[in-house]
């Protein structure tokens, strides 16, 4: 139709879908560290919500990592330093929907569940100096 204007909906995805979306995984929990809510599998953190609550990471491979920048720019990026190289990749809440999303968590769930569980840590002795 000549003139027609077509509205697309775009819903935005809030902190608690992003927990809802994590917490859908198979044996997800929530945990939290460096003040910030962290979800895992098998003792291994495959997402988190940054301090912000404007950000979240999923833990994806660099390849994957590479597609989502690629497909949505202003939506994915690379975490800073080590961790970004490796894969963990920061989404912009206010800009990914929930199919993105959801794709994204799939993967960085898939990838983190695939592992072995992680070893609890050994509680640090303190060493004390002799003199």
């Amino acid at each position: 139709m000549p003139g027609a204007v077509i509205a697309i909906e775009v819903t935005t995805v809030t902190p608690d879908d992003f927990r809802r979306i994590a917490l859908g995984m198979k044996d997800a929990i929530e945990s939290s560290h460096m003040d910030h809510p962290d979800f895992r599998v098998n003792g291994r953190i495959f997402a988190t919500l940054h301090a912000d609550m404007e950000w979240g990471m999923v833990k994806l491979t660099p390849d994957q990592q590479q597609r989502f920048v690629k497909d949505a720019p202003g939506v994915f990026k690379p975490e800073n330093g080590a961790w970004g190289l490796q894969g963990c990749t920061a989404v912009r809440l206010d800009g990914v929907d929930q199919e993105m999303l959801g794709e994204a968590m799939t993967l960085a769930w898939r990838t983190t569940a695939a592992k072995p569980p992680s070893k609890p840590k050994a509680a640090r002795r303190s060493r004390s100096k002799s003199r």
